[in-house]
């Protein structure tokens, strides 16, 4: 049995995606900034799917452009943003920002700039109030992410967009884990901002999406020949911007059930794992992703002589792959050390909690049976690590 969980990292192409681009690289694959006839027919295509894509958010096709995904978006927003400045002003991110966030950030730092990183709960929640302590006088930029892909919280973004709009200064949102997800209507929603991507909602990998409100000024951070409204210079990946307008068209159509099938799903996981040992979710449970179930695993300090091995999130993505359940941990391992995840730090875990993140992710192909198998397997991994901690509490 072969069971992916592990849709927050990527989701499989649509059949739907593959056959226009399948198009697209037979029939329609000449440049689409030529003017004869091959270069106009991708141009076509090129905007059929700024249409398709713009759609999904209820905006005009103008304010849609298309990168390389969802890490050139974000640092598209943050780069095209403080190169506007000959000196270094303050912008604002949260602690747990999407590294396509963070090192962008850490970047201007290093460059002069000012980072102010607002701090969160334990459920991964930023404070409004927070927010409007730390806007300053010279504060241009406030990007704070819309659905934590690692442990799932919602952030309050109309509440946050609006304190930004009164200060007048420019609100960004990652909300790649959102767009195709939850409903987003930026004609309502205050952000001038917003990063989407393509491989998050059955689309191809390599393109992604910056949306831009009317207005916003940004200096491109690739020049070249211009395309993309003078802003994203490069020929467009003609085949997977109409992949990603497929996948957009569809996420749109299917949204209302399919969240509501997520969202039943997840709970199903949670309700199933609520009572075994050691075992806690992590980020907000009520203000989350439809899709999104994450826990730490918590074992008492002193550890047992028969594990000889720390376990980790690393560890439990091993056994489950072995399982034939693909997951997701949060930390890393570099040079056969794990790093503590830097999310689960910021919301107040301890560095040995936070390497024992994981995260489950759910999506079209997923079923109850799916969530049930899982939930099995994953209590019975626990109980052949961590037999006699179990054993205490049974």
């Amino acid at each position: 049995m072969q069971i992916y969980l592990d849709y927050s990292a990527t989701t499989p192409t649509s059949p739907e995606a593959i056959a226009v681009m399948q198009q697209a690289f037979t029939q329609q694959w000449g440049n689409p900034s030529s003017l004869h006839k091959w270069g106009q027919r991708s141009a076509t295509l090129v905007e059929r799917a700024r249409i398709k894509v713009a759609n999904l958010i209820n905006t005009v096709p103008e304010s849609i452009i298309f990168t390389s995904g969802g890490t050139e978006a974000d640092n598209m927003a943050i780069m095209g943003v403080a190169r506007c400045y000959e000196k270094p002003q303050h912008i604002i991110i949260s602690s747990v920002e999407h590294s396509a966030i963070s090192e962008p950030a850490r970047m201007l730092e290093n460059w002069g700039w000012q980072v102010t990183r607002l701090p969160v709960n334990r459920q991964a929640r930023v404070d409004p109030e927070k927010l409007q302590a730390a806007l300053q006088a010279n504060t241009v930029l406030v990007s704070i992410i819309y659905g934590q892909s690692e442990v799932g919280t919602l952030q309050p973004i109309e509440e946050l967009g609006n304190i930004c709009r009164s200060h007048g200064v420019l609100f960004h949102t990652d909300a790649v884990q959102v767009v195709g997800r939850l409903p987003i209507d930026v004609q309502k929603l205050p952000v001038d901002l917003l990063s989407l991507s393509s491989h998050k909602i059955y689309g191809p990998q390599g393109v992604g999406a910056l949306y831009i409100r009317e207005g916003v000024e940004l200096v491109p951070i690739l020049t070249g020949g211009g395309q993309e409204l003078k802003l994203r210079s490069g020929t467009q990946a003609v085949a997977a911007i109409a992949g990603f307008g497929v996948a957009a068209e569809l996420a749109n159509e299917e949204m209302t059930t399919e969240t509501l099938r997520l969202i039943r799903l997840r709970d199903r996981l949670f309700e199933q794992m609520a009572q075994t040992p050691y075992v806690i979710s992590t980020g907000d449970r009520w203000h989350r992703l439809p899709h999104h179930v994450s826990f730490c695993i918590v074992p008492p300090e002193v550890e047992i002589e028969e594990t000889e091995d720390k376990i980790t999130g690393k560890t439990l993505v091993r056994q489950l792959n072995l399982a034939g359940i693909g997951i997701s941990a949060g930390s890393a391992c570099h040079s056969g050390k794990v790093t503590p995840s830097p999310i689960l730090l910021a919301m107040g875990y301890t560095e040995e909690a936070a390497t024992r993140g994981i995260r489950l992710t759910l999506g079209r192909e997923t079923t109850e049976a799916d969530i049930d198998w899982t939930a099995m397997v994953l209590k019975q991994i626990l109980e052949r690590l961590m037999p006699r901690k179990l054993a205490i509490v049974n």
